[in-house]
């Protein structure tokens, strides 16, 4: 298995659609070359953003292959994986594996719901998946209100036992949660990355012990999120908390209720900023309306992306 290093900025991206709905090639290698120039650590594919769950098998493939082909080795590819089977979930990584991912996101899955979490559930299912990939595992902590759990420390260090696993994303949207994750990695038995999904407190959660970010808000203001973690870095903390409060208040504005309209806003506000052809998102998602879409307008000129 490749070792990877992963403490740096990683936006989960979006997956532009034509109007009928089906993969819009053109409109991703231009936003893949966007991306890239902002010098992000690696993107993160067919995860939530991308509408991943809502792809087929086909097209979660194909999309992997075109993104590997733009990136062209500029930065790393991590591939959105789930289940909610095993058995879908190892071929599912394969197909990732076979395309070029560097590492694999691993989803909850609803087996996980039913508390107290029995920790050989999560262990066998995510043992399972390194063992037919061979690829770096980050393991995903996620809001119970988008679909995820909170992990305890007892199912986290059992986790950690897996060679494979070198990080996890932390996306509890809770700052006291979030502070947990630090001292449950500290107290494991080897040390992996703390990547940050915090679209709600980003500058604050790297106070808070993340070392990176994988985030959906991270594929808008890509180069703010890289300097704003390298100020925190050399301890410039004026200047990333100025960065922070700008980046702060178009995320408020993406990720406001419903939280799951994040990825209709977000492809409306790259298609504002020019850099996607169409904000088509996949039933049963809903597009913006007029009223949303002049708000993310109104955050985009106030944050100066526009």
């Amino acid at each position: 298995m490749r070792q990877l290093d992963l403490r740096g900025i990683i936006p989960a991206i979006v997956t532009p659609m034509l109007p009928d709905g089906t993969f819009d090639r053109a409109s991703m290698k231009r936003y893949i070359e966007w991306l890239v120039a902002q010098k992000p650590i690696a993107l993160a594919v067919n995860v939530d953003t991308g509408e991943g769950p809502h792809l087929s098998f086909d097209e979660r493939g194909e999309i992997l292959k075109a993104v590997k082909e733009f990136v062209n080795g500029r930065c790393l590819m991590v591939a959105g994986i789930g289940g909610p089977a095993t058995a879908m979930a190892v071929a599912n990584a394969k197909q990732a594996r076979d395309a070029g991912a560097d590492a694999l996101l691993i989803f909850p899955i609803p087996a996980y719901l039913g508390q107290p979490l029995n920790p050989e559930i999560p262990y066998r299912y995510h043992a399972a998946i390194a063992d037919a990939a061979d690829l770096p595992l980050i393991l995903f902590q996620l809001q119970p209100a988008l679909g995820g759990l909170n992990y305890t420390a007892e199912v986290i260090h059992r986790l950690i036992e897996i060679p494979h696993v070198v990080a996890i994303k932390e996306a509890s949207f809770d700052a006291m949660r979030h502070a947990q994750m630090r001292v449950m990695l500290d107290t494991a038995s080897r040390r992996i990355t703390m990547l940050t999904g915090q679209d709600n407190f980003i500058y604050e959660s790297f106070l808070l012990g993340a070392e990176g970010a994988l985030l959906g808000f991270a594929t808008l203001g890509t180069r703010e999120h890289v300097e704003m973690l390298d100020a925190i870095r050399r301890c410039d903390f004026a200047a990333a908390q100025t960065l922070g409060k700008r980046l702060q208040a178009l995320a408020d504005v993406i990720f406001a209720p419903p939280v799951s309209d994040y990825r209709a806003r977000t492809k409306e506000a790259l298609k504002l900023m020019g850099i996607i052809e169409h904000t088509v998102v996949r039933p049963p998602l809903l597009d913006v309306d007029d009223a949303e879409r002049e708000n993310v307008k109104r955050a985009l000129e106030r944050a100066g992306m526009l």
